[in-house]
């Protein structure tokens, strides 16, 4: 009996959602074979990690896949509408089925190991294979972030992270304190809201963004207007673009904008600054919830005035709106709370996740563990990435970006297949 020589792939892919995927069909394209594992089913986090409620952020029209766009391919008749959860898998299915993968499910891989000679060993839960580019492709949402002060809460307060949150039925009666305002956050309060639940929100730095404005919804002016087409060589600060949260909207009931302030008002949520630190039953917060809404505002104001320059710049004929104003100010700031006196029996964390890439054996992170590259290419020959954020541009990380990343992508790949190997470093 002779040993099976090691299967072999130009190209494998890790990861099996939209950006794999996606890369694999540009690679199909270019006559490239590759092969794509994916650790659990194709578009897993979409379809076990989103809740119940959950529908899209930004409007169908931004669902471009290659050659898969929502309206023109795959023949989607709400454009400016907000996929539910269910109709967004079946608009990625359709594209898997549409493309044909070579698509190992339920696969693990373990390392990627670059090899002197060039290429890499790619260990996963079926054995091992070699390959000469590997395309990295699992997202950052590894690892769901909670605090280490979160173990000395009470034991008697229920926790969840939003990653298993699927609806408020998961959650025993009483009211609830969601950590963290960014999309998830707010979109889970409102969740709680719906179903007559007490709400106590600890308010972080997120930004927020207007939903309509002067007659459109802000995201149709800001891709007009050539905003999402700015890259992060070319945007003024791409440090913040790096870091800064996601701003805040929602596209429930045809999508709307959210104003803490006004939640605060007509609904009756309470509003503390960030949390930082748990003691028993104690819950206490910064000072800074009243900076934490301004700052929100300035976001909101900004990408209003955007919108507003484009408009007088182009001598485009658009309803005026009103000027913004504060319907509440805190007055003074609660920094420490009983959660069981003020009758809060769950916290809920949405405070978001890191990535973690301690399964791959190549020098191309930075002090903080980040994956440095170049629009996804990396220094070491044959390693990239993509479906990351500000990969290249604001839709990078989303379903407007990932056309024009996973072609360029593609080229970058057969362009260094083309070239002869040579030794490298690992």
């Amino acid at each position: 009996m002779t040993d099976q020589p090691t299967p072999h792939s130009p190209v494998v892919i890790v990861g099996g959602g939209q950006a794999g995927l996606s890369t694999a069909w540009c690679l199909k394209q270019k006559g490239i074979d590759s092969i794509v594992f994916e650790r659990h089913e194709k578009f897993h986090s979409w379809r076990h990690n989103r809740w119940d409620s959950f529908c899209l952020v930004t409007p169908n029209w931004q669902c471009r896949l290659p050659d898969f766009h929502y309206d023109r391919d795959y023949g989607g008749t709400d454009p400016d509408g907000f996929m539910l959860k269910d109709q967004i898998t079946a608009y990625l299915d359709a594209f898997a089925e549409r493309t044909q993968p070579d698509l190992r499910e339920g696969v693990e891989v373990a390392r990627v190991v670059p090899q002197d000679s060039g290429g890499f060993v790619v260990d996963t839960s079926i054995g091992q294979w070699t390959c000469d580019q590997v395309v990295i492709a699992t997202g950052g949402y590894d690892t769901p972030i909670e605090p280490a002060y979160a173990q000395r809460l009470s034991p008697g307060i229920f926790q969840m992270h939003s990653v298993e949150y699927r609806n408020v039925g998961q959650f025993p009666e009483g009211g609830v304190l969601i950590v963290g305002t960014g999309q998830s956050g707010v979109q889970l309060m409102e969740d709680f809201l719906r179903a007559g639940r007490d709400v106590h929100l600890a308010v972080g730095p997120a930004p927020r963004s207007p939903r309509r404005y002067r007659g459109r919804d802000a995201t149709d002016w800001l891709q007009e207007a050539g905003h999402y087409a700015i890259t992060i060589a070319r945007h003024p600060d791409p440090v913040k673009a790096v870091t800064q949260t996601n701003h805040y909207m929602s596209g429930r009931d045809g999508g709307k904008e959210i104003d803490l302030r006004r939640v605060h008002v007509d609904h009756g949520v309470q509003l503390y600054g960030s949390l930082a630190d748990m003691d028993g039953p104690k819950a206490r917060f910064l000072p800074d919830l009243a900076k934490n809404l301004d700052d929100a505002d300035r976001s909101y104001l900004g990408i209003r005035a955007q919108i507003d320059a484009y408009i007088a710049r182009e001598g485009i004929d658009a309803p005026e709106e009103p000027p913004f104003e504060k319907v509440w100010t805190p007055e003074e700031e609660r920094t420490e709370l009983d959660l069981a006196e003020a009758g809060i029996t769950s916290v809920l964390w949405a405070i978001g996740f890191r990535p973690d890439y301690g399964w791959i054996e190549a020098d191309v992170f930075d002090a903080r563990g980040k994956p440095v590259f170049d629009r996804g290419v990396t220094a070491h020959r044959g390693l990239h990435f993509i479906g990351l954020g500000w990969l290249h541009t604001w839709g990078s990380g989303r379903f407007l970006g990932i056309e024009e990343d996973s072609r360029h992508l593609a080229g970058q790949i057969a362009a260094q297949l083309a070239m002869p190997a040579r030794r490298v470093a690992g």
